[in-house]
This record gives structure tokens, C-alpha cells and sequence, in this order.
């Protein structure tokens, strides 16, 4: 579930990158016969030409052309919506929907198919990898009157879909757009949105992200991808860089020459050097020097948000960057903080507004961290002092720690906190951390 919290700007994309590149499409207050979440006529896109080339970008329509529309008319199980990973209530998860298009009512358990195997492709990738226990992913089913989309295999196909993706967008055939419209109109039928991915029913290689696309819903941006792409995974990893991390993107062409802006806000980028990051104590300085997993040392690589001059990246060469690589300890650390923008690390079904009574049990929940060293640190508290003998008890017995004799009121307190080295910016460290509180009664 989408939950804004301090040191995050709610709804907020790319900050970074539209201060170094100036160059997303101002929104259109006119109505479109089918229109975008915001309102807009077009969409300022990435898309990824080749799974090895770095990305570029276009300016696209937000409804697709009226050849490519449907034709109105219920139809049996569409709309419906199935669970993929279910790993507790929305309000503590970050909740992912998949949504199908190109995939006939019959084809509906292929599509489930493929969303569970994007996923698959998704948490093969860290932080993912390790914060799955974060996750909830809800696929929903858009069943089109014609199976694939249009554009494929070559660029005089035409095929009515749910959300009329189609190649060749804008005159690029890698280029996977969508009626951002229609998505909208699926999403909402899933519980609360915080990311969504479309899987088209293809194997062409191809996609795109919608990075300046933020929901009435909630969500941040969308991601296209092609189903029965075994690489188009990675389009999506890239994508939620921007939406959950607010990373820019490190790469650069030749033509944008020098940067001469302003110092930009994402954590990724920075018109510093190594020695200037060091002595100014400014953005990965607490890196510098540092291995990072996708290969090198952290220090000041310069050509990053486009430029090849003037703007620096943590690493030589991260998936924010370059597909299949893996994120720099930077791109990480922004990665799990967006994650616990959205996800609980402490929550209950035990209300904070009950009052306890002695006889009460009190069961909390805190995520499952897969293959890491130790998992989040869980301590409860009485009137301010730990009950050391309930350390890492998700459930509790109100009586055995509050003296049955004692007839006072008292504050129960449960504190949950993640220990990673992989976030050591204190502000995002913040976010890793929760607290519940509930009164025990006379």
C-alpha cells in the first residue's frame, strides 16, 4: 500500500533526472478520448532498443491511435483479479499489479504464467532478491478480443487488445506502448496499487516505462514488458529504479555535451567529484571506496542523466545504466529505503486504539528477510523498559509482562528495526524502522 513518509516526496518521479534533462512533456488540462492517469495528452517514455544498449527516450501518445481499440462488450472473467504472491494485508506490503494484455480468455493461465515467471525474473535481481517478504503481486486479467499485440511480428500487424500495446511506437519497433488510460482502469480493480507492470502476450523483445505517469491511485509510473521475453524482465528491474528508488539513470550520449545545471536531487548523480563528495560529505560519500556488485569500486564515474560531461555516477556500469547488471550500493540502498516507503516493517492486527486487559495476547508482524545474515530485530517494551525475556516473540502474553498484582495502567511498546549494512544514510535508515504502541488498562 502506498504510504508517504518523511524524506519522501510522495508521487514524485525522477526528481533528480528531470532536473538534469528538463525534458519531460508539460500535462495537457484537455480531455482525450481515452485519457491518461494525469490527464495528459502524451507521455515522455524509455524505452530499450536492444537488451544490451543503454536506453533512450520518446514523447508518445497517452491513448492509442483508434485503429488499435477494442471493441466494447463484456466479457466473461475479465477484470478478474488473482493473487500471485500473497505475503500479508496491503496496508503493511508493497503491493505490485501485473496486468495482461494480447491474452485471450483462453489464454488466461498463460498469461498467470508469465506474470508469475516476470516476477521470477524481478527477484532474481537484489534488494529484490532479499526484501520479497515485502511484496504482495496481483495479476488481473484484461482478456482481448485478439491474441498478441499489435506490431508483432512485423509492423503492419494490427490486433485488438484489452490495453492495445503495440510495437512501433512512435516509429520504433522496441517501443511497447499502451493506453495508459485503460491500465488505469484495470489497476483499479486490484488492491491498492504501488507499482504496475503490463505483460504483453509476446516474445519480441521490447518494452517501456512510463516514468512521468503518476496514478489517482497511487501507483508511480508503469512498466510495459513482453511476456514470453526471457530478457524483458530487466526493463521492468530498470523501471522501478526510477519509481521505487528515485534513481536517474546513469548513462549518457555525446550530443547532450556538458552539464551546467544545478546540483540534482536523486541519490545517484552528482555534479561532485570522489575528493569533492569526500570533503563536502555529499550524496554515496559514505561508499566512496567501497566493493560494489556490479563490479569496481564506488567512486565518481563522470557521464551520468544524459551528459557525458559535468555529472558523475557512483559505478562504472550498473543496471541503471546497462540491462542485466546488477544495482550499485547506492542504487541498493535507494532501492530498500523505496521499499519501506510502501511496506510495514512492524504491523499488527491488534489495534493500537484497544486497550489490553492482562488476559490478552498481542501477535505482531515483521518481514521475513530471504538468505540475509539476521532478520529484522523485534524488542518489547513496558513503560519504556525492555521485557528482554520476549526478545524476537512475535506473539505476547499481556500478563506475563505487566505484574498481575499491579494494578496500574501501562504502555506496551513493540519496536522492529532492519539491521542491513546496505542503507547507512541515517535519514533512510528511518524508514527501516517501526514502533506500536497499545495501552494496558487498570
Amino acid at each position: 500500500m502506498h504510504i508517504p513518509r518523511a524524506g519522501f516526496g510522495a508521487g514524485v518521479v525522477l526528481a533528480g533526472l528531470l532536473a538534469a534533462s528538463a525534458s519531460l512533456a508539460a500535462a495537457s488540462d484537455s480531455g482525450a478520448a481515452a485519457p491518461s492517469p494525469r490527464g495528459q495528452e502524451t507521455h515522455h517514455v524509455e524505452y530499450f532498443a536492444s537488451p544490451k544498449g543503454h536506453p533512450r527516450h520518446a514523447e508518445v501518445p497517452a491513448a492509442a491511435p483508434e485503429r488499435l481499440e477494442q471493441k466494447a462488450g463484456s466479457v466473461e472473467g475479465d477484470g478478474d483479479v488473482t493473487p500471485i504472491v500473497e505475503n500479508g494485508p496491503t496496508a503493511d506490503k508493497l503491493d505490485v499489479v501485473v496486468i495482461g494484455d494480447g491474452y485471450t480468455e483462453g489464454e488466461l493461465a498463460q498469461f498467470h504464467t508469465d506474470a508469475k515467471e516476470k516476477w521470477q525474473e524481478i527477484t532474481g535481481v537484489e534488494p529484490y532478491t532479499t526484501y520479497q517478504d515485502l511484496f504482495n503481486v496481483w495479476a488481473v486479467d484484461a482478456v482481448s478480443q485478439d491474441s498478441g499485440v499489435s506490431g508483432d511480428p512485423t509492423k503492419d500487424v494490427v490486433r485488438n487488445t484489452a490495453l492495445s500495446s503495440y510495437f512501433w511506437c512512435d516509429d520504433i519497433e522496441r517501443l511497447l506502448c499502451v493506453d495508459t488510460g485503460k491500465v488505469e482502469s484495470y489497476a483499479a480493480k486490484a488492491p491498492e496499487a504501488d507499482l504496475v507492470v503490463v505483460v504483453s502476450n509476446s516474445t519480441k523483445y521490447g518494452g517501456a516505462g512510463y516514468n512521468d505517469v503518476v496514478s489517482q491511485l497511487g501507483y508511480d509510473g508503469i512498466a510495459t514488458v513482453s511476456g514470453g521475453n526471457d530478457q524483458s524482465g530487466q526493463v521492468a528491474v530498470h523501471e522501478t529504479g526510477h519509481s521505487l528508488g528515485k534513481l536517474a539513470d546513469e548513462y549518457f550520449y555525446d550530443e547532450y555535451g556538458d552539464y551546467t545545471g544545478a546540483e540534482p536531487a536523486d541519490a545517484n548523480t552528482s555534479t561532485h567529484t570522489a575528493d569533492e563528495l569526500a570533503d563536502q560529505q555529499a550524496k554515496w560519500y559514505r561508499w566512496l571506496g567501497e566493493a560494489t556488485p556490479d563490479g569496481g569500486t564506488v567512486g565518481a564515474f563522470e557521464g551520468a542523466g544524459y551528459y557525458p560531461r559535468g555529472l558523475y555516477r557512483p559505478s562504472d556500469n550498473s543496471i541503471m545504466r546497462t540491462l542485466g547488471r546488477e544495482f550499485n550500493v547506492v542504487g541498493r540502498e535507494a532501492m530498500i529505503a523505496g521499499f519501506y516507503r510502501h511496506a510495514e516493517p512492524l504491523s499488527s492486527s491488534t489495534s493500537t486504539k484497544s486497550v489490553l486487559t492482562r488476559a490478552d495476547s498481542v501477535t505482531v508482524r515483521v518481514p521475513k528477510l530471504s538468505g540475509a545474515e539476521r532478520g529484522l530485530v523485534l524488542r518489547w517494551y513496558v513503560d519504556g523498559k525492555e521485557a528482554k525475556s520476549a526478545r524476537g516473540d512475535r506473539t505476547v502474553n499481556v500478563g506475563k509482562l505487566v505484574q498481575q498484582r499491579d494494578h496500574r495502567a501501562h504502555r506496551l511498546t513493540a519496536t522492529a528495526y532492519d539491521p542491513t549494512r546496505s542503507v547507512r544514510d541515517p535519514e533512510l535508515r528511518s524508514l527501516l524502522k517501526g514502533s506500536l504502541t497499545w495501552t494496558v488498562g487498570r
